[in-house]
């Protein structure tokens, strides 16, 4: 009787230490796993002030001189913006629609520049919308320097029969990124006149995210064509 209680004990003490060995054997498995996330996040490259957040990073390379010659789009559509005081001359102007999450889709160029087709048209009533990187991981995109815009300065559009349009700056706006008022961004700054509103990233960098935490709004209004 004393020998099988024996044996039991034993068996017992031996089951004992196994699942505690496996649970030590967890935790530190455990341990390395989080350790290595981290070190592996740790070293990925950091975002410069600007980039934005998208499932597929911008392109970084510049269209070809023949490329942006040849560009077109249909008579009524915008197809290059202009913008001396900054640099920009006639970079195209590509067409954004909505994304199912019902945002703003964005270029896929930080060269680019991109009109949302369901504001209005170069010239037409109401206010165009267009959007720019202001740049990529590696590179300063089309609107890196639109926050050098004041009262006054010229934005030219150009439309795809080679009318164009002139536009003047009214103001400035900055907001937080996730509480842009849409409503104002896609209206005309002065309601008697067909506006042009421009918008791109600005501010800081959300600390562990390459998101930008605000947003800079250009509102201008047409004076020509």
């Amino acid at each position: 009787m004393m020998s099988y209680m024996s044996t039991k004990f034993s068996s017992f003490m031996t089951q004992s230490r196994l699942a505690t060995l496996l649970i030590i054997f967890g935790l530190v498995l455990g341990i390395m796993s989080a350790w290595l996330l981290v070190h592996d996040r740790n070293a990925q490259p950091k975002p410069p002030p600007g980039a934005l957040t998208s499932k597929s990073a911008p392109s970084s390379v510049k269209p070809s001189t023949k490329a942006v010659v040849s560009y077109t789009v249909p008579p009524q559509d915008p197809k290059y913006i202009a913008i001396a005081t900054i640099g920009i001359t006639n970079t195209p102007v590509i067409k954004l629609d909505l994304l199912a999450n019902g945002a703003i889709a964005v270029p896929d160029n930080i060269y680019e520049a991109g009109w949302y087709d369901r504001s209005a048209k170069p010239g037409q009533s109401g206010a165009m919308f267009i959007y720019g990187h202001v740049s990529s991981w590696t590179a300063n995109g089309i609107f890196y320097n639109l926050k050098k815009l004041v009262p006054g300065n010229q934005v030219i559009i150009t439309r795809g029969d080679n009318t164009t349009y002139t536009y003047k700056v009214v103001s400035i706006k900055v907001y937080p990124y996730n509480n842009i008022d849409m409503n104002q961004v896609l209206a005309p700054i002065n309601p008697k006149q067909p506006g042009l509103n421009l918008m791109t990233c600005t501010g800081q960098v959300i600390k562990g995210t390459s998101e930008f935490n605000e947003r800079l709004v250009v509102f201008t209004s047409l004076v020509s064509n």
